[in-house]
């Protein structure tokens, strides 16, 4: 019985999702599937579909979920500069853990982050006393923060983004759910295997990248004979 509520509620959640919201999934799925691989294109399929749903939420004012959608576009086009960069010998930022003060500078930064989109979240939903007297709007803060900090280490190649998507990624699913939200849980739900896929293919990137810097050291320092 649960397992036929759960179809139909799914299928109507689909029957109920207009082209462009399925166009929108659609990018953002292969945007992260892009990321996986450290792909350029992770930005510009992110910012369709970011962009698409800012429209969305507009014509339907839902302008908190707008703003939201609005720092996630911007991340994107700050991650795509970054990740368009070269160094003095015309190296493309690589892929690395964070050092302790970056670690700690994200970890502080979600406090202030929640604070700022419950802030705009309350500004916009306030005459929705169902809304902010539920637990939604706190979790929707908590869960926007810990994405956007992903979104932050991702500009920087820092594998602990994928962390973070994973965390992020966990609370949504059964958040979405709970709204009644089914096909947006099942999208988030393919977002948290493709992180996990994610951040096991940057680790194995990442220790390739090391391996073939530490054969170019050896190449040009060879090593001297014992006397």
């Amino acid at each position: 019985m649960l397992a036929q509520t759960f179809f139909e509620v799914f299928y109507a959640n689909i029957m109920a999702t207009t082209w462009l919201e399925l166009v929108a999934v659609a990018f953002g799925i292969i945007s992260v599937w892009f990321a996986r691989q450290a792909n350029l294109l992770v930005y510009p399929t992110g910012i369709i579909s970011t962009v698409i749903y800012i429209y969305i939420c507009f014509n339907i004012q839902l302008y908190a979920d707008m703003g939201i959608n609005i720092f996630y576009t911007s991340m994107s086009i700050y991650g795509w500069y970054v990740w368009t960069r070269k160094d003095d010998q015309k190296r493309h930022i690589p892929i690395r853990w964070n050092t302790r003060k970056e670690q700690a500078t994200g970890l502080a930064l979600i406090p202030v982050l929640y604070m700022i989109i419950f802030a705009l979240l309350y500004v916009f939903k306030q005459d929705d006393p169902e809304y902010m007297n539920s637990y939604i709007p706190y979790v929707d803060s908590f869960t926007t923060s810990i994405f956007l900090i992903g979104m932050w280490y991702m500009a920087r190649k820092r594998i602990e983004n994928w962390i973070y998507w994973i965390a992020g990624n966990i609370i949504s699913v059964p958040l979405y759910f709970v709204k009644g939200l089914v096909f947006t849980s099942f999208q988030f739900s393919i977002f948290l295997v493709l992180a996990v896929l994610g951040l096991l293919q940057w680790i194995k990137m990442y220790n390739e990248g090391r391996a073939h810097e530490q054969k170019f050291i050896d190449d040009i320092i060879p090593v001297q004979p014992e006397k």
